[in-house]
């Protein structure tokens, strides 16, 4: 399940079925936010689908709010998000380690990550300890923020970074890129009908996604 946007304030959520490629429920958003992601699993179980897993981006709040439901983080999103604070192109040696394993997540198994993230973690504790004394205030804060919040993101997210491979019988894909992709060729076709009415948009996105 995901999210796209045409302009600020209008945008389609949609849910997907991952193992047959088939749209099940989209709804029409202002801004997206996690009460209606709850909603659409909620009325898609009320039709009688059976969820057996989601993946998500993982938005704050909103993979512990679905019970036993197994939640899949979309690892690309986990990459984007520690590229946001490292750089694509970081000049710290710990920055550049964290940003290379981080690379890995999407191609090795849970065991293998976690073991080298816990030896980078080891590696570079006194480092990310590190505090600077303000001259102002004389108060100290942590010299390397952005480096910590990558690295706290990692410990955070990990137990929904590897529901795929926790639950092998699932089959559940490690991201959303089935939607994401779905969702860039819906963008690339409406390109060619620039100058198109809101409703008529709309009327085209219903005909795309037939839901």
């Amino acid at each position: 399940m995901d999210t796209t946007y045409f302009g600020r304030n209008f945008g389609v959520m949609l849910f997907r079925d991952a193992y047959t490629s088939t749209n099940l429920y989209k709804q029409y958003v202002k801004h997206e936010t996690n009460q209606l992601y709850m909603d659409g699993i909620l009325r898609l179980q009320t039709l009688g689908f059976v969820v057996n897993a989601i993946v998500c981006d993982g938005r704050k709040g909103l993979i512990q709010n679905f019970g036993d439901i197994p939640i899949q983080m979309c690892q690309f999103h986990q990459v984007a998000i520690i590229t946001r604070y490292l750089t694509r192109k970081p000049k710290l040696p710990a920055a550049k380690e964290l940003r290379e394993l981080t690379l890995l997540l999407v191609r090795t198994d849970k065991e293998s990550f976690i073991g080298a993230l816990d030896q980078w973690h080891v590696k570079w504790k006194s480092f990310l300890d590190e505090r600077t004394k303000s001259i102002e205030t004389s108060r100290s804060f942590y010299t390397h923020k952005r480096l910590r919040s990558a690295y706290r993101s990692l410990k955070v997210n990990l137990p929904w970074l590897f529901t795929w491979y926790n639950h092998t019988e699932l089959n559940i894909p490690n991201t959303t890129n089935g939607i994401d992709g779905h969702f860039a060729d819906l963008k690339n076709k409406l390109r060619n009908h620039n100058g198109l009415s809101m409703a008529r948009k709309q009327k085209f996105m219903d005909e795309f996604l037939k839901v």
